[in-house]
């Protein structure tokens, strides 16, 4: 059987050579190599062809399939290229025209309070938990030894859910399933920030939601002095070096001695000016040693292990730092006020 390879071959490049798509191509290499291709003719001529010829034969196909396989390689690579550039070359940016404002976002100063808190503690080991805000009354008020007919129940209005179950009212419930999880993994060193809900009237300076960051250590030999120590760096890391605290007896269920917190005023350095009342002092915070039965109720032992906790509001922090005298401000949809504080992210 004769066959004109030569002809062959250039029949092939030219077809190869005019196809001007990747579309085009393809169907190219369907006609060329595909199980139905001239390639796969020639194949099936074998058949027809003298024995003493067909390794002749086989071996002037291979040689063609080879060479039809390079070109059409070459010939994809090619159009590709020539895709990307065209695709470039649509899409090219004027860069002689002036460039459009863009309006970014920006974090919340709550987000950002919240933020610069949690870098402090994390500093200092503290891990961070979070919790549901839909919680059981058990954690929320029992385990923090406040059962129901206890007195300080009456001092916070909750949102009730059904009978076992309701909107946090405090981020102490937190700490207590950190308690009861760490138990046998002391000492326990964490910060637990999360929303509460208390059915208040929205005024100033009070919200039926706002954000609470608690802190909890457990350990032994824990201190008032290490509490005093904590809460005076977390003072001055916020409000500024020079900053001073003081120490007021109070009463929560959960500490026992229980504390209010006070910061000297960053405004008037303690001298008296309309923000702090004219007192020098700014009330910041409640704390106080974890009440013994609080531990016994968590499965530790009271007698060897004693612990320290604290609780701040993200609000109330936010308001003494940035100068924000009501509340209510963090809860619009303001865009100005919101933008002014994209400096202090």
């Amino acid at each position: 059987m004769s066959v004109n390879w030569e002809e062959l071959r250039s029949q092939f490049e030219e077809q190869i050579a005019s196809a001007d798509s990747l579309n085009v191509i393809e169907q190219v290499r369907i006609d060329l190599l595909g199980k139905k291709g001239r390639i796969s003719a020639l194949m099936g001529q074998m058949k027809d062809v003298a024995k003493e010829q067909k390794k002749d034969f086989g071996m002037a196909v291979n040689s063609l399939k080879q060479a039809t396989e390079k070109l059409l390689s070459e010939k994809v690579e090619q159009l590709k290229a020539q895709a990307i550039s065209s695709q470039l070359k649509n899409e090219s940016i004027d860069i002689t025209l002036p460039e459009k404002k863009r309006h970014y976002g920006t974090l919340h100063p709550l987000t950002v309070v919240q933020q610069q808190l949690e870098d402090i503690f994390m500093q200092m080991g503290y891990e961070v938990w979070e919790g549901p805000e839909v919680e059981l009354d058990f954690y929320n008020f029992e385990r923090a030894n406040i059962p129901a007919d206890h007195p300080s129940r009456d001092m916070q209005d909750t949102f009730y859910v059904d009978v076992t179950r309701l909107l946090r009212t405090q981020t102490t419930a937190i700490q207590m399933r950190v308690l009861e999880a760490k138990a046998s993994d002391l000492p326990i060193k964490v910060v637990c920030p999360g929303k509460v809900y208390r059915n208040d009237d929205d005024d100033a300076t009070h919200s039926h939601q706002f954000i609470q960051m608690e802190g909890l250590v457990v350990g032994e030999n824990i201190t008032l002095g290490d509490l005093k120590g904590s809460l005076e760096l977390i003072a001055r890391s916020m409000f500024g070096k020079d900053r001073q605290i003081r120490l007021r007896q109070s009463y929560f269920p959960f500490t026992e001695p229980s504390l209010e917190i006070d910061v000297s005023c960053h405004i008037c350095g303690g001298k008296g000016c309309p923000t702090c009342k004219n007192t020098g002092w700014i009330e910041i915070l409640g704390a106080g040693m974890v009440h013994p039965h609080v531990l016994e109720m968590a499965g530790i032992d009271s007698t060897k292990y004693s612990g320290f906790a604290f609780g701040v509001g993200i609000e109330r922090v936010a308001m003494l730092k940035y100068g924000i005298d009501d509340i209510r401000n963090f809860y619009t949809d303001n865009i100005s006020f919101l933008e002014t504080y994209k400096r202090f992210e």
